[in-house]
């Protein structure tokens, strides 16, 4: 559902469909909207942003990022921004390649059965277009600890050429915090 999702998104920013199409098309999602209204469960019990087996963790909102290797340390795969991320001119919009470092260094941050954190700061400097429709390779690695302070670094690549670079402060939930 959540990959239709994505291509739906895509298309949809993709496209300039005629009025009669529009309305159509909008009494649909609004129909799937209320028939899938009748499902609703509490944030622990819903299935998005919980698979760590899916791209994104199964939030469609995020940068599909698809894990090649990964340890306590370090994590390293490919990012694919489609559509729906375009900023203009065929590059990723801006705002969405800090979705894509949340995620990575979110992830290592909480690896190896640390205590769950949370982003402090995530900084990110665009050294390059970031391209669209074409994989791109997402690496991201710890850096240091300080206590509960987890600060990471990550870069994305399109080909030998380094696109975007961030780094990240996460800090780890003192027991009981939400």
């Amino acid at each position: 559902m959540i990959e239709s999702l994505r291509l739906l998104h895509d298309r949809i920013t993709g496209a300039a469909p005629p009025p009669e199409l529009l309305k159509e098309m909008t009494r649909a999602f609004e129909d799937l909207a209320v028939e899938l209204g009748l499902y609703a469960v509490s944030e622990r019990e819903q299935i998005t942003g919980h698979r760590i087996d899916l791209p994104g963790r199964g939030q469609a909102l995020v940068p599909v990022f698809t894990v090649d290797e990964s340890d306590d340390e370090h994590v390293r795969g490919s990012v694919r921004f489609g559509r729906y991320y375009l900023g203009g001119n065929g590059a990723a919009h801006g705002g969405a390649i800090p979705l894509v470092f949340d995620e990575m260094l979110g992830r290592l941050a909480n690896a190896g059965g640390r205590p769950i954190s949370r982003t402090a700061y995530l900084r990110v400097d665009y050294r390059s277009i970031t391209p669209l429709d074409r994989d791109l390779r997402a690496e991201a690695w710890f850096d240091r600890e300080e206590g509960r302070k987890r600060f990471l670094r990550g870069a994305i690549f399109d080909g030998e050429t380094r696109c975007a670079e961030a780094e990240g402060l996460f800090v780890a939930l003192n027991p009981g915090q939400p």
